[in-house]
């Protein structure tokens, strides 16, 4: 008995030394079918660019509308300011940060929740590279999904409003930056859900402390004083704005935000996130 179970150990241990490990693009591909297996997943893309895309179009409908009762102050405004604004909404720009964040979250927290993130480390004892396959694999899909929507969104938008003559071209100068910083805010959004997901492992927790820091600390801080204005511009959000911004209409803040700063932020919180997720992988899946 003692014979036979060491000849099947030394058949088992003579196949495992046999078989090739993972290479990153079979990681890449485990991940590309792990992400798509939900259900979910499919229809938060589908609601959530709806969604963003229908209130952009709204927002240039009413502009439309109204164009014959604005006054000579605000038509002169209007290009580029408000067209701009009206392709890209602040309501808009608050559902895809929730939508890609909640999804970028998902897809960490939910393996730990189902147990799977026990298999996939056993069959992939390299932590890192599991983790650098998934956040490419979702970085990949939310550049597609923040290019179709900023791209829909700018050109109907802007079509409907050149039925008033007051529609921007993508050459106009600053247009490419805004539909840019709007196409990848889907990814840096979905990375920081990883981050934290990776580091907190509760659905709830985590979707709350996602929302708490990208969506609702910039209504608490101003661009009043110095070091409110130095967070204020560190997010995401506000990074944003910054990018979309095609002149401000009102009085200049005393420390505003530069384009330059805000793509290092736009740079800088994925990677963070990126370091994140994959210390507290290792730390706490040893």
């Amino acid at each position: 008995m003692t014979s036979t179970t060491t000849q099947q150990t030394g058949v088992s241990t003579a196949v495992r030394a046999a078989e090739p490990g993972a290479r990153f693009r079979d990681l890449l591909a485990a991940e590309w079918i792990n992400l798509w297996s939900l259900r979910s997943i499919s229809w938060a893309f589908g609601v959530s660019a709806l969604v963003i895309i229908a209130i952009n179009i709204s927002a240039a409908v009413a502009d439309y509308n109204n164009w014959p009762t604005y006054n000579e102050g605000i038509r002169a405004l209007f290009v580029p300011i408000w067209a701009m604004r009206d392709a890209f909404t602040i309501g808009a720009c608050m559902v895809l940060i929730l939508a890609t964040g909640s999804i970028g979250a998902l897809t960490v927290v939910g393996e730990y929740s189902t147990g799977q993130i026990r298999t996939t480390f056993a069959a992939v004892p390299a932590r890192r590279s599991v983790v650098a396959a998934k956040m490419a694999v979702v970085t990949a899909v939310m550049l597609v999904y923040g290019t179709v929507v900023a791209g829909t969104s700018f050109g109907v938008t802007q079509a409907i409003l050149s039925g008033r003559g007051i529609g921007l071209s993508l050459g106009y100068p600053g247009a490419l930056r805004a539909v840019a910083a709007s196409a990848l805010l889907a990814p840096v959004c979905a990375l920081v859900g990883m981050g934290l997901g990776a580091l907190i492992r509760r659905t709830a927790t985590t979707l709350v402390t996602f929302t708490g820091i990208l969506l609702l600390l910039p209504f608490l801080l101003n661009d009043r004083h110095r070091w409110s204005s130095a967070i204020l511009h560190a997010l995401p959000r506000s990074a944003w704005e910054r990018l979309v911004q095609m002149g401000d209409p009102f009085e200049s803040a005393p420390y505003p935000a530069t384009i330059s700063g805000s793509w290092i932020v736009y740079a800088a919180w994925p990677l963070a996130a990126a370091v994140v997720a994959v210390v507290a992988v290792r730390r706490h899946d040893p």
